[in-house]
């Protein structure tokens, strides 16, 4: 026993090593995937990455660029996307069925002098105030948050539903041209492309800042995602903050990631000026309300969907 007990001593404090070893291996660093639209909405992530925001958080990121909203929304359903830059229709279009994703935080937010969705009038039309729409085909893409924001909007500013008249353009460069050529009366535009389109001659008639519970942005993640890695999640939200701190400072110094990106159309860069970002919030009740009252209005919905199944501010810094 003399002899066996060192030797068993000395085996104890290996598997101790060994243990503490195994146990202080850093865990592998979840990879998020962002499907990105070009749209100024995304600029506090992509300055996140240049600031080297994510890697100091303990998160990668890896942008998926698309092209388009339906285009999002199918690499989100096929899983070859993790998050993005959404609206809150879309997340209930995404879980009507089942919850499929979950917004976490506002994106880009109207304020007061910074609209996000601008309804312009083209320069032959002599549109020149809300109530010159009456009866007016307003160019929009249906179903989408952009009729919504009209919608609402006109109806603040004393129009009647039976006097706000939409029309469908899809293809915002569609709507660009037809307004500047005057087959379009009016149009509804985000910006920064409505200020181009009104350096261009077009007449901004009104726009959402006064009313931002409807025309906001927000940051969603699939359900699975959150379930499976939210400090991941919460490592990215705690960039953007950052981020969006860094903007809100100093609003011109990442003219470079604007162009670089096309966020800003290039005759605008140096010239568009970056609206402010919000800090960490989430859509209200209210406002989720609204908009689902809105979606069954026009038959996208058949049935509620849930605000709390739906929106988890429990992730943000």
């Amino acid at each position: 026993m003399r002899i066996a007990r060192p030797l068993f001593v000395v085996i104890f404090i290996l598997s101790l090593v060994l243990s503490a070893c195994s146990a202080a291996k850093p865990a592998e660093t979840v990879t998020l995937k962002i499907a990105v639209l070009p749209i100024i909405d995304t600029l506090p992530m992509y300055v996140a990455q240049q600031e080297g925001l994510f890697a100091k958080h303990g998160v990668n990121v890896e942008f998926v660029p698309v092209a388009s909203a339906p285009e999002r929304d199918q690499l989100l359903a096929a899983g070859q996307a993790d998050g993005t830059v959404n609206e809150t229709l879309a997340v209930m279009l995404f879980n009507k069925d089942a919850v499929q994703m979950q917004v976490v935080r506002y994106a880009l937010r109207p304020t007061e002098g910074y609209g996000h969705f601008f309804i312009l009038a083209s320069a032959q039309s002599g549109i020149a105030v809300p109530a010159d729409l009456k009866g007016v085909e307003i160019g929009v893409s249906q179903g989408t948050v952009i009729e919504y924001a009209t919608e609402r909007i006109l109806q603040a500013e004393g129009l009647s539903a039976d006097e706000i008249k939409t029309i469908a353009v899809p293809k915002i460069p569609d709507r660009m041209s037809l307004l500047a050529s005057g087959e379009l009366k009016a149009g509804v535009l985000p910006d920064p492309l409505a200020s181009l389109a009104a350096a261009q001659g077009a007449v901004k008639v009104v726009d959402d800042s006064k009313y931002p519970q409807y025309g906001f942005s927000v940051i969603s993640f699939r359900k699975q995602v959150i379930d499976e890695h939210a400090d991941a999640v919460k490592a990215f939200l705690a960039a953007v903050e950052e981020a969006t701190d860094l903007i809100n400072a100093d609003p011109t110094k990442y003219n470079s990631v604007l162009s670089e990106q096309k966020l800003v159309p290039e005759p605008l860069i140096g010239k568009f000026a970056v609206p402010p970002f919000p800090a960490a919030g989430i859509p209200t009740e209210t406002e989720w309300t609204d908009a689902l009252a809105w979606a069954r209005e026009k038959g996208m919905l058949a049935a509620d969907v849930s605000y709390a199944d739906s929106v988890n501010g429990s992730l943000l810094p």
